[in-house]
Order: structure tokens, then C-alpha cells, then sequence
């Protein structure tokens, strides 16, 4: 299959992934407070001119706007970018939201003081291209910021349960809590950085009691959890399996009071 072919496919189903469910509910009830921790860290002040990439419904753009900065607030997925729109009129905060692929983003080299993505552009399928653009669009001495999943967390460790149900990616393809490994990041970002920081954090979950309580509520609203059953058709093994796998491992995770989903946040500077 021509490449150019292929990566259209690919945005076309990652587009559909995300409008899935009700991605909005995981983002205020669940991982709100994470788009603060990744302003916060960046050092966002008034007047920076800021992207947020692969924003979702904007809790990084919204924090970043709060703060001051005139912000763009970019996804791939419509739907998403309509519900942010709607939060942020609802906080009364204005800032532009831009439907663009993380991969190819239709903005200007250096146009950005700060280039941020908050558990967003780990699923763009291209790591290195997409850390690229991160690169290309900020301005040299501006600040990169990416808060993403670690492989070994607890989201992280969803994703290799899930890994056995679905399809295998096309080649080329990345796993997305791949950007929550230090060294895996430090290598897309290369030279092109410096004054590089990271550190591993928890976010305490206490949503939920028993692992079935997890698993039912991302059957119903996450994306990729989503597209895993759907995935299965009607066997009902398969699905029995899975929903167990998923059952054992929040049941674990429950064992400690909240539950603590680890996540990696680097900040750098452009060269």
C-alpha cells in the first residue's frame, strides 16, 4: 500500500478511536488535574504564545489560557475539540482550537513560546515525526513540555493487557507509553534540546472500588478500550478473557488506596 494512503487510514482511525465513548468524562472526572502539573512545570506566564498538541478537550490549553498566555488548542479528533470549546466558554476563558494532526501541524517554525502535550501526543503512531513537529513549531529558547503514561504504570500496563486482543499495528507504528520512558523521549528530542527535566509522578485515582467498576467504565467511555471489545465481535471468550485481564489488573492497582496511575513529565528548552 502507498505510504501517503496508509497515513491517511491511520488518521482516519485514530480519529474515529478518540470520538468514541465520552473521552470528556475521563478528562473531568479522572486526569483533570494533570493539564496544571504540565503548565505549571513549563513555566507558562502571560503573554506566551502557546500549542497545545493533541489537546483533547483542552485541560492543558484551558490551564495555559487561565494563565495568561494566548493559546492554540490542536487535535485530530473534531468531536473533542467541540467539547473544549464548550469547557472553556463555560470558564469563560477564550483561546483558538485548530483541528490538526500531531504529526503534520499547519503552524509556522518558531511560531510558539511553549509547546505542550498532555497524555496527547503518545498516540500520535509516529514518534519521531510528531516529536519533530513539537520541535519545528517552538521557537528556539522555548520551552517543550510532555506529560504522557509510563510503561510500567498503571495505564501504561492497560495498554499491554489490551496488546493481546487487537490487531498488530501497522509497521513503523509505536506503542504510546513508549513516550513515558525517559530514554525513549530523550532520543526523539536528540540535540535539539537542552535544560532537559524529568521526573516520575503518581495521580491518585479514587473513582472507583473494585477492578469491574474500572473495567465498565472504560468500556463505556475510552477510546482504545472501546475499540478492543469491538474488536473481539461476538466471542464471548475472548471478551470474558479480556474482561478478566482488565478485572485482575485494576483489582491490583486497588490494593493500594487511591490508586495511583504513574506518569512522566519532561520539560526542555529548544536549541
Amino acid at each position: 500500500m502507498d505510504d501517503d494512503v496508509q497515513d491517511r487510514e491511520l488518521e482516519a482511525k485514530h480519529r474515529a478511536l478518540w470520538a468514541l465513548g465520552d473521552y470528556r468524562a475521563i478528562a473531568d472526572q479522572l486526569v483533570a488535574p494533570l493539564g496544571q502539573v504540565l503548565v505549571t512545570e513549563t513555566g507558562v506566564k502571560p503573554g506566551d504564545r502557546v500549542l497545545d498538541v493533541a489537546a483533547g478537550t483542552g485541560n492543558a490549553a484551558i490551564a495555559a489560557a487561565l494563565a495568561g498566555a494566548t493559546v492554540v488548542a490542536s487535535d485530530l479528533c473534531p468531536r473533542l475539540l467541540d467539547e473544549g470549546r464548550s469547557i472553556a466558554a463555560q470558564r469563560e476563558v477564550e483561546l483558538d482550537w485548530r483541528e490538526a494532526n500531531a504529526e503534520m501541524l499547519p503552524f509556522a517554525d518558531g511560531e510558539f513560546d511553549a509547546v505542550l502535550s498532555c497524555i496527547g501526543v503518545m498516540f500520535a503512531p509516529h514518534h519521531q515525526r510528531a516529536a519533530d513537529e513539537l520541535l519545528r513549531v517552538c521557537r528556539p529558547g522555548g520551552s517543550i513540555g510532555v506529560l504522557s503514561w509510563t510503561p510500567d504504570g498503571f495505564v501504561g500496563r492497560l495498554f499491554a493487557t489490551m496488546k493481546p486482543y487487537v490487531a498488530a499495528p501497522p509497521a513503523g507504528v509505536s506503542a504510546p507509553p513508549l513516550w513515558g520512558s525517559e530514554d525513549h523521549v530523550l532520543g526523539l528530542l536528540g540535540d535539539r534540546v537542552t535544560d532537559v527535566r524529568t521526573e516520575r509522578r503518581g495521580l491518585p485515582v479514587d473513582a472507583f472500588d473494585r477492578g469491574e467498576e474500572f473495567r465498565e467504565y472504560f468500556k463505556a467511555n475510552y477510546g482504545p478500550t472501546i475499540a478492543a471489545y469491538r474488536g473481539l465481535g461476538d466471542d464471548r471468550d475472548r471478551i470474558a478473557a479480556l474482561d478478566a485481564d482488565i478485572d485482575r489488573l485494576a483489582d491490583d492497582a486497588l490494593q493500594r488506596r487511591p490508586m495511583e496511575w504513574e506518569y512522566l513529565v519532561v520539560v526542555a528548552k529548544r536549541v
